[in-house]
């Protein structure tokens, strides 16, 4: 008797250890295979481009609807002396504004990985300052963006200081 149960519980044992393996193997395939429509389109750096561009002149222009057209909800927004906004408080920060005198993105790389993008540039502006005054940002910048319903959208940004040019 002693030794039906030993069998028994082995064999219990067994069955969970395949089991688990097997949920094991694929839950590893769901997260390394793609989606069907989390695939990246041929054109998608393209857009990417557009995209960044896109904000580029909507913040030089002030643009709110656009910067809150553009950026999702969840956007966190890091400067290059680590202060962080939120979405309501970048927008708010340039809505209406001629926040910049000049504005220059270039050194552009983007890389697409299904429905996420990571942008990289440098940005060189002439900041327009409350008192008249201007000062300038040379500093660099990562973007992440996310396709949603078909569109690309900001959703997080890093930037960090350069030495002068």
């Amino acid at each position: 008797m002693l030794k039906k149960n030993v069998f028994k519980s082995g064999h219990i044992r067994s069955r969970r250890r395949l089991l688990a393996s097997a949920a094991a193997g694929l839950a590893v395939a769901a997260v390394i295979a793609p989606l069907p429509d989390a695939r990246a389109d041929d054109d998608d750096p393209q857009q990417v481009e557009k995209a960044v561009n896109a904000l580029r002149d909507a913040m030089m222009a002030g643009d709110g609807a656009t910067l809150r057209a553009m950026t999702m909800d969840q956007l966190t927004y890091g400067h290059s002396n680590s202060r962080l906004e939120d979405k309501a408080a970048f927008v708010a920060s340039l809505d209406g504004k001629s926040a910049f005198k000049a504005l220059d993105l270039s050194d552009h790389s983007i890389q697409v990985i299904g429905d996420v993008a990571v942008a990289r540039h440098t940005f060189d502006s002439v900041n327009n300052l409350p008192d008249g005054k201007t000062n300038t940002a040379h500093i660099r910048v990562l973007q992440v963006w996310k396709k949603t319903d078909g569109r690309w959208k900001l959703l997080a940004r890093q930037a960090s200081p350069l030495p002068a040019a």
